[in-house]
């Protein structure tokens, strides 16, 4: 049994300071059909720190956990019963994962009232999504219009070397003595390392204002929980609201390596930047990672190029093993895109320009049909196959590690991938490279979710 500890505590942050109408709300919105998610995301801050990413691990470890929301005259208290005591000094909550857990109550409860009971963003729509978006990060306090161009977007894998990790952290250490800021999906490995280097240059730089922004989703919040270094923890409702935000805040990014979320991300990016529209976005893209991670680059490029044509190496450069150059590249590419916003009169805290089709917009739910069905051929427009290999990957990363993917592969079986032969070869042997890498688990031997025929 897990040693446990139950309390009542306030929240930290933006739920402090609350009408009397907010808090019933609160209260009544967390006695419906959201106190489950509630109570996974919840769980999954309060377990911050282990060396897990299987969701329904988590949830039977912790079978008997619950959280509360108590309406008060001066806002809410949050009851927890029978959570992590590691979440906990001498009996008192840390202050971080407090934080956390308001964050992630006030975003599943914002999402849940103003965008999908109210309907007040058509998210039928490209516009109305990049809406909701940007309310939501509003919401969050996410959004700094003050403050120039320096949010640096960090893709990289949770599952990764112990050289790769000590890389990403040299990279945003160097990123940090460059007083850049870190933006990445708020779990471990490659997204805790820039953060953690960034961290000490920011320090010798007397940069007090540092922003570690981290970005998740309730499907992968438990397998990636926040690391303690977040300071901004935005959740946003489903992969591909969280895709457009990482995006449309960035002024760049860096791609460290990681295995099936990590290659969807990529493909998001590259088929949004591919759109005509694009063309004179200015946005600096580097993938990057130690010697022995040249392989692996080497293949994402190959693929790349196999399935979205050679003119997608124009998008992104290719740095290995050299922090400093990263840091570099990275700080001339965002002073280009301060030139450019500024010669434009755009915002520099949301990237309004840049154009997403809504092949990258609606949210795709990964059944055993839908994957199966997925159109993984090149007799199609571009970025219709980047949408649809960006979705076959989001399935991937499901069936891994989200509490719903793992129950449907284990009740129906592992998801069937059509391809055509020679793409299918492709996609093999990439994937196949994730999994004798050891880049798709990071606890337990892994066993694939899908199969390809």
């Amino acid at each position: 049994m897990p040693n446990t500890i139950s309390s009542i505590i306030s929240p930290e942050g933006s739920l402090e300071i609350l009408s009397q109408h907010e808090v019933s709300r609160l209260h009544d919105t967390s006695k419906s059909g959201l106190h489950d998610l509630l109570r996974r995301c919840a769980l999954a801050v309060l377990n911050c720190g282990s060396p897990t990413d299987d969701s329904v691990a988590l949830m039977e470890t912790y079978k008997d956990f619950d959280i509360e929301v108590i309406p008060q005259d001066r806002g809410v208290r949050l009851k927890l019963t029978n959570a992590p005591a590691e979440a906990f000094v001498d009996g008192k909550m840390i202050r971080g994962i407090r934080e956390h857990l308001s964050a992630i109550l006030r975003d599943i409860v914002y999402v849940f009232n103003e965008i999908q009971t109210q309907r007040r963003f058509d998210l039928g729509t490209a516009e109305g999504t990049t809406n909701a978006v940007f309310h939501i990060l509003r919401k969050a306090g996410t959004l700094k219009p003050g403050r120039d161009p320096s949010l640096v977007v960090c893709w990289g894998g949770h599952s990764i070397s112990r050289e790769e990790y000590e890389y990403s952290k040299d990279v945003g250490y160097h990123l940090g003595l460059r007083e850049l800021d870190i933006c990445t999906g708020c779990g471990p490995g490659a997204m805790k390392g820039p953060m953690k280097g960034a961290n000490v240059a920011h320090a010798k730089q007397r940069r007090r204002e540092g922003r570690y922004l981290g970005v998740s989703e309730p499907g992968i919040i438990a397998a990636e929980a926040p690391n303690p270094i977040v300071n901004e923890l935005v959740v946003m409702p489903d992969i591909e609201k969280r895709l457009e935000a990482f995006v449309r805040l960035g002024h760049g990014i860096i791609v460290f390596p990681g295995g099936v979320g990590t290659a969807e991300e990529i493909l998001y990016l590259l088929g949004i930047l591919l759109h005509p529209a694009n063309s004179d976005v200015a946005l600096p893209v580097v993938f990057t990672g130690p010697a022995n991670s040249a392989d692996y680059f080497k293949r994402i490029d190959e693929f790349l190029t196999y399935t979205l044509g050679e003119q997608v190496r124009s998008l992104y450069q290719i740095i290995i093993d050299d922090p400093t150059d990263v840091a570099r590249h990275m700080r001339k590419g965002i002073d280009k895109v301060t030139e450019d916003r500024r010669g434009r009169q755009d915002a520099f805290y949301y990237n309004w320009r840049l154009a997403i089709d809504r092949h990258f917009q609606e949210p795709f739910e990964p059944t055993h049909a839908a994957m199966s069905s997925l159109a993984l051929h090149r007799n199609q427009p571009v970025h219709e196959l980047a949408a649809n290999l960006r979705r076959a990957f989001s399935g991937i990363v499901a069936g891994n590690v989200k509490e719903q993917g793992i129950r449907a592969i284990k009740a129906n079986g592992p998801f069937r991938l059509h391809a055509e032969p020679e793409l299918m070869a492709r996609l093999d042997e990439l994937l196949g490279s994730f999994v004798a890498q050891g880049r798709m688990k990071l606890d337990g031997e892994y066993e694939p979710c899908y199969t390809l025929g």
